[in-house]
């Protein structure tokens, strides 16, 4: 076998990076799809045949979605999400920062897929989001607050099968 025939026999895993930015108030930036019901947190495709790694395409997708180019955080959270009808999808969470009103003032929408953005606490953010979105969030927000680097999920919990992220 040769190697080309080698390499298109692999199997295919899906990708994709958001960032987390919140307010001097600790409220969370979510925009609303207008190709889904929930909400969700600036972020997209990585374009890995153009070799663009996950910090790149979290940046990238932040500057297209919500017009700001802004230089990304730590990673926050890995999370393996099996997929149901279609190949698995790793998604990378970068810490965004926080946003001072000079940055909110400036946010512009990509028209073609966003219908607004709204700064929302964790209590309201997590009725707006998918549950898989809302295990990711909540696993990002407990690494910037203890600091123990990214936290790494399968399908928004812990590998070990352990209590959800967040949960104590």
């Amino acid at each position: 076998m040769d190697y080309a025939t080698y390499i298109a026999g692999l199997p295919r895993v899906l990708s994709g990076a958001g960032a987390l930015f919140r307010d001097a108030e600790g409220r969370i930036l979510l925009v609303e799809p207008n190709y889904r019901d929930t909400w969700i947190l600036p972020g997209g495709t990585i374009e890995s045949d153009s070799g663009e790694s996950p910090r790149q395409a979290a940046r990238r997708e932040t500057a297209e979605e919500i017009g700001l180019d802004v230089e990304l955080g730590a990673l926050l959270a890995v999370d393996w999400v099996r997929g149901a009808g279609r190949p698995p999808l790793v998604s990378y969470l970068f810490d965004g920062g926080v946003l001072d009103e000079d940055r909110l003032a400036a946010i512009r929408l990509q028209e073609e897929e966003l219908l607004s953005w709204r700064l929302v606490h964790w209590d309201e953010a997590e009725t707006m989001v998918s549950a898989g979105m809302r295990l990711r969030i909540r696993a990002a927000l407990d690494a910037l607050a203890d600091g123990r680097g990214p936290a790494e999920l399968e399908d928004g919990m812990s590998p070990e099968g352990a209590a959800r992220p967040g949960a104590a």
